[in-house]
């Protein structure tokens, strides 16, 4: 399938074309950016800050407008837009017939736009029928969720399905690179911890209670637990860990329980071969100094669950310590995912 990425001059768009490399699926058709970097070739008008070289397949293309016209020879667009500009960029797209599979937060919460990760609720993509963007359905708009809600609701579901959650807290130790580019400055980075990021507290609770809703006809039946979330930002390069501590509403009754919680659990998207899927979705740490984001964030090539320290709590029932690759597993791999569900769900043709 042709795919097209916006935003691709970005550090989420030039992960998409790091990551895409190769795929058995997809093949980057297009490139598309800001004016200022429509028409020239991407060498020119992208600051490359992977850690590979630029690859010779983009390198050369020249950057369109993120105008639908632009892009009529692809099967769908992957985006990677600020949210500052991807709301009314990702609807005209829609509106054109081309599906959307975005990294922006602008449509996460519409009830109709599944918000999604492939081994938690898969079913949501049902949501798309709903949409109106164009009369016969072809255009539509997919979500993945924020960075830190990936691992935090994939950790939680088998403690969701198994339990039932009534409350948690949590906090986030958020890697450099999940601050775009140019990020933060080194001089407040480097050697400290900043125990505020704007705009990443208030996204976790609505976008784990979405992703751990049930699917009731069309509409989503959504769980009540309150989240208290705070948000820092820490001086590593790649993956975000969270601490958390959860109430749950019908506790194990010892620890065993609680570890077959995550030991038995199944995987709904195992037999469907999809390419990105980690063959081994959650990867659980004895160590009590594991996971660490240096050592475990690439496994399973970025999109694999790290969960450790796993134990009973003073307060509330359980605490544990989760970590995934932000800007795969959270990001551009988390989107790559996606695309690969709905085409075997036969939303992609």
């Amino acid at each position: 399938m042709k795919v097209g990425i916006l935003g691709a001059t970005g550090a989420v768009g030039q992960k998409f074309i790091r990551l895409l490399q190769g795929h058995p699926w997809f093949e980057i058709e297009a490139l598309g950016a800001s004016k200022r970097s429509a028409g020239k070739k991407y060498k020119d008008a992208a600051n490359w800050i992977e850690d590979v070289v630029l690859p010779e397949q983009v390198k050369e293309m020249t950057v369109k407008n993120c105008e639908p016209s632009e892009f009529s020879e692809v099967d769908f667009v992957f985006s990677g837009l600020d949210s500052s500009v991807a709301g009314e960029i990702e609807k005209a797209f829609a509106s054109a017939g081309i599906p959307v599979i975005s990294n922006a937060k602008n449509y996460r919460q519409d009830p109709t736009v599944p918000l999604l990760i492939p081994e938690i609720n898969p079913d949501h993509t049902e949501l798309i029928k709903k949409q109106t963007f164009t009369k016969n359905g072809s255009g539509w708009i997919v979500t993945n969720p924020n960075c830190v809600a990936v691992p935090l609701a994939i950790s939680l579901k088998p403690l969701y399905d198994a339990f039932g959650i009534e409350a948690l807290i949590l906090t986030t130790m958020q890697a450099i690179s999940g601050a775009g580019y140019p990020g933060v400055a080194s001089l407040d980075i480097l050697g400290n911890v900043i125990p505020f990021i704007s705009g990443e507290e208030p996204k976790v609770g609505p976008e784990t209670r979405k992703l751990l809703s049930t699917l009731e006809g069309s509409t989503l039946a959504k769980p009540h637990f309150p989240v208290q979330a705070s948000a820092t930002r820490v001086p590593t390069i790649n993956g975000h860990m969270i601490s958390a501590t959860v109430k749950l509403e019908n506790p194990p009754s010892n620890f065993e329980e609680l570890k077959a919680a995550y030991t038995n659990w199944r995987n709904p998207i195992a037999d469907l071969d999809l390419p990105f899927s980690p063959k081994e979705l959650y990867k659980l740490h004895e160590e009590e100094k594991y996971p660490q984001p240096r050592l475990h964030a690439d496994a399973e090539n970025g999109m694999q669950l790290h969960l450790g320290r796993l134990r009973k709590a003073e307060v509330f029932d359980v605490s544990f310590v989760a970590m995934a690759h932000n800007t795969i597993r959270g990001a551009a791999g988390g989107a790559i995912l996606n695309a690969e569900l709905l085409v075997k769900k036969g939303f992609l043709k």
